[in-house]
């Protein structure tokens, strides 16, 4: 028997599928490194990859040489992932979970090499990896990120509220009694904080369900209802997806009356939503005068009583929505009739004025302002189909008999009603697409506005455009016009439009109470004005920021910066580039350095892609945040994750077939600005929303993906800080992992606060409504909803029992389950 023979074992049939495994894994390292570098990103994958493939080579010879090559590979690893990541938990997860995994396997065939390890050594070299794998499972159970709760919770001090005026009676929502939730943010202050104290952190844990009902509404596609119900007296108001309006028994939610308006799905704009409806009490003296004008408007006979032909009581009370094919319809809030007195039998056609408007380009998806008897409403204009889109016209309507009270088109400040025959309101202009706030003691309604038609392109904006768009505008209800504005973004082109809902607070100062409003900002800042006068209360600062792109002489050398709070991590890196494995990792990282990105606001190119962070979805959106106004606390989940974006000149995207709504035959889908054609202008966009890659599905940034943080109001510290939703709904190529662990998701939709010290939230994407604890962001219950919980939830008091309620409608954006469901919860009886 020859030495050669007696030295060599037989190679292992697994030993050789290993092999191909390593070599090819070094191949891609090798390819795909030797390409990240030559961007300027890191050597490692290169010198991993040529490592990978000399262990590969060897271990397909079936020489131990090849086991060597490889620990070599493993400790560099380690130590580079050590170097990048520090004590960053999610960092090391792609890092070398899948090196983890090899080794293990390698490991386990070390005794069928050509220098053969004792079985004893080789099952110990396993053991010890299994145990690393376990443990660093195991760590993923652990919140990362968090910012612990520190020093003494803020005392509770004065509450706010908003005063009624003699010119102004008092309406429910200017301060709902305890156990009522009137107003889309509870009051019109919008502080979204209930005085309720029956649930407390020490017995939540006790919740149980005690009603579901289902409104019946469930759109096939572009669902995501997003409704936050009222509560008066002893009855609940909501609006389901497509605007059918619903009355429930507060007692155990079952219906009293329905109305239904009747959208076709063509209307249903990006997505079919309708956040919430308003409630309006008619004051007497109004209701006698709506009378006389509904017997005139009848031709009622000289001598023939009114009350014969509109008995008086109807529609005293009223709940006022918006729909998605541009109406604001009034019905009685006790029958669900509609108004006779107001508009053209209850409604009113808020497009008329605006010209052509196809289906699904004009949609009320918020509800409407109403200040000192007057109804302000804002409107949706679809994003990204054309420069020359619907008006984004401001408009208001009495209360009570619906006529146009004044409209305001910002580019023809001098008009202040409907346009001429023949014109229409200026197309294309920035739209308020999300909720107001109003003040009746100053006759106010703030205004957070969106941005022009053609988001990502500013070079055919007029002066005023530019003025006002990306603004809080304050507008007096009385004369229709701007009694001040405040501009976040200089002419945006990133869709920073303003989402959030503006707070009314008393903020302290050294002078004493200053009647303010608080801003929240998809860019993450966070802003404290003045409410009468729009001045800053808190610091700021311009910043030099990155110009260039398809529009130089565009772009604002400066942006304006809070130096009192921003939810915005910092600027992001290489090493911020994730994924389940190193080889998505790779691609990440690969694509980062191909990209344009200088840090925030980096302007949208057309040559490469542009990097967008925080992207679109902020930041704080539509669910804007919740006020303890007793304890002076700020309650903001937020989202934390870029946009992956490309400019598309017009002549390859009418190759592509990139048309506007009206001309497309099959609705496709997919993210807002996802092929948005922007007719009218020389791009259209590309947004990879979120910046997800197309076969994993998995996002590029590392995780957390949104958190939930506390914030003192009076110094704009942060008090704690915490990823915000669990892995359960989400996973790789789409497949819910099912997996409870805090990665922090997406969110869309706010949270409420109780006097208790309470939090009540849904929002991401794990379908679960959480209570967590004010003092230390902790959770302490949560129940498993039956869809998505992207909405705001509320909260009531009747017959001595508190409700938490919340509408569980998903939402396709966020890839939620779909649903009708509006469920309640409750402590047990007794």
């Amino acid at each position: 028997m020859s030495t050669t023979t007696q030295t060599r074992r037989p190679r292992h049939w697994l030993v050789a599928v290993l092999a191909i495994v390593i070599l090819l894994l070094g191949v891609v390292f090798t390819a795909g490194g030797a390409w990240l570098a030559s961007l300027g990103g890191s050597w490692y994958y290169v010198v991993a990859g040529v490592g990978l493939l000399i262990s590969g080579v060897q271990l397909w010879r079936g020489r131990y040489s090849g086991a060597l090559w490889f620990a070599l590979v493993f400790v560099g690893t380690l130590l580079w992932t050590w170097w990048e990541s520090g004590s960053n938990y999610w960092r090391w997860v792609p890092r070398l979970g899948l090196i983890v995994a090899i080794g293990f396997v390698l490991s386990l065939l070390l005794p069928t090499l050509d220098r053969p390890v004792s079985r004893k050594v080789s099952r110990g070299i396993a053991g010890v990896l299994a145990l690393v794998f376990v443990a660093a499972f195991t760590l993923a159970f652990v919140p990362h990120g968090v910012t612990e709760a520190q020093g003494a919770f803020p005392e509770p001090m004065t509450s706010t509220g908003l005063a009624p005026t003699a010119d102004a009676p008092l309406q429910p929502a200017d301060r709902p009694v305890d156990g009522d939730w009137a107003a889309y943010g509870r009051n019109n202050a919008a502080t979204r904080f209930s005085p309720l104290q029956q649930i407390t952190p020490d017995n939540v844990a006790k919740l149980e369900q005690t009603w579901l009902f289902r409104t019946g509404d469930l759109p096939e596609k572009r669902w995501g209802a997003e409704t936050t119900p009222l509560k008066i007296g002893d009855s609940l108001y909501l609006c389901t997806a497509r605007n059918q309006l619903v009355a429930l028994n507060a007692a155990d939610g079952t219906e009293r009356w329905r109305y239904d308006p009747k959208i076709k799905d063509k209307s249903i704009p990006y997505t079919a939503a309708c956040r919430g409806v308003s409630y309006y009490e008619v004051p007497a003296t109004a209701q006698d005068t709506a009378l006389n004008d509904v017997a005139a408007d009848l031709a009622v006979p000289s001598g023939v009583p009114v009350l014969t032909q509109v008995p008086r009581g109807a529609c005293a009370a009223r709940i006022i929505e918006g729909t998605l094919d541009g109406r604001l319809i009034a019905v009685d809030a006790a029958t669900g009739k509609p108004c006779a007195g107001f508009g053209n039998n209850g409604q009113v056609d808020i497009t008329v004025g605006m010209g052509d408007s196809p289906a699904g380009y004009v949609s009320i998806t918020s509800p409407p302002a109403i200040v000192q008897g007057v109804i302000v409403t804002g409107h949706q204009v679809l994003d990204g189909q054309r420069r020359d889109a619907p008006s984004g016209v401001i408009q208001a309507y009495d209360a009570v008999t619906g006529k146009l009270r004044w409209a305001w088109d910002m580019v023809r400040p001098e008009r202040n009603g409907a346009p001429p025959p023949g014109e229409t309101y200026t197309r294309g202009t920035p739209n308020m697409w999300t909720t107001a706030t109003g003040d009746d003691e100053l006759g106010l309604v703030y205004l957070p506005m969106g941005n022009s038609a053609g988001d990502y392109w500013s070079g055919s904006r007029t002066e005023n455009e530019n003025r006002y768009a990306t603004s809080l505008v304050a507008i007096d209800v009385n004369t229709g016009k701007p009694a001040w504005h405040f501009q976040a973004v200089r002419k945006d082109v990133w869709d920073y439009d303003m989402g959030s809902q503006a707070t009314l607070i008393d903020y302290p100062t050294a002078a004493g109470k200053v009647p303010a409003l608080l801003l929240p900002t998809k860019q993450g800042d966070m802003y404290i004005l003045d409410r009468r006068t729009g001045k800053l209360l808190t610091p700021a600062e311009e910043r030099k920021v990155p110009t260039g792109g398809v529009e130089p002489e565009q772009r604002s050398p400066t942006q304006l910066f809070s130096l009192y709070h921003t939810l915005r991590k910092p600027d992001l890196t290489e090493r911020d580039m994730w994924g389940m494995t190193p080889i998505d990792q790779l691609v990440c990282r690969i694509q980062f350095r191909e990209a344009s990105y200088e840090g925030f606001y980096t302007p949208p190119t057309a040559d490469r892609h542009s990097i967008e962070y925080p992207g679109y979805n902020g930041g704080s959106d539509w669910g804007s945040v919740a006020v303890d106004p007793r304890r002076g606390v700020i309650v903001a989940n937020y989202n934390d994750m870029p946009n992956y974006n490309r400019l598309v000149p017009r002549e390859k995207a009418d190759k592509l077939g990139w048309l506007p709504r009206e001309d497309v035959t099959a609705d496709k889908g997919g993210a807002e600005g996802a092929g948005d054609p922007q007719v009218g202008t020389p791009y259209a966009i590309d947004v990879n929303a979120g910046w997800r890659l197309p076969f994993t599905k998995l996002l590029c940034k590392q995780p957390p993906y949104g958190g939930i943080r506390a914030v003192d109001l009076r110094t704009g510290k942060t008090l704690w800080d915490r990823p915000f939703g669990s892995a359960r709904g989400n996973g790789p190529f789409g497949i819910r992992s099912g997996l409870p662990i805090e990665i922090g998701t997406p969110n869309n939709g706010g949270s409420v606060v109780t006097a208790s010290g309470l939090i009540f939230i849904a929002a991401a994407t794990d379908d679960l409504l959480r209570a967590i604890d004010l003092k230390t962001g902790k959770e302490l219950w949560h129940a498993k909803l039956p869809a998505g919980g992207q909405a705001n939830p509320m909260i009531y008091e009747f017959g001595g029992r508190q409700y938490v309620v919340i509408m569980a409608g998903g939402h396709h954006f966020m890839e939620t389950p779909a649903g009708d469901y509006v469920i309640a919860y409750a402590l047990p009886k007794g």
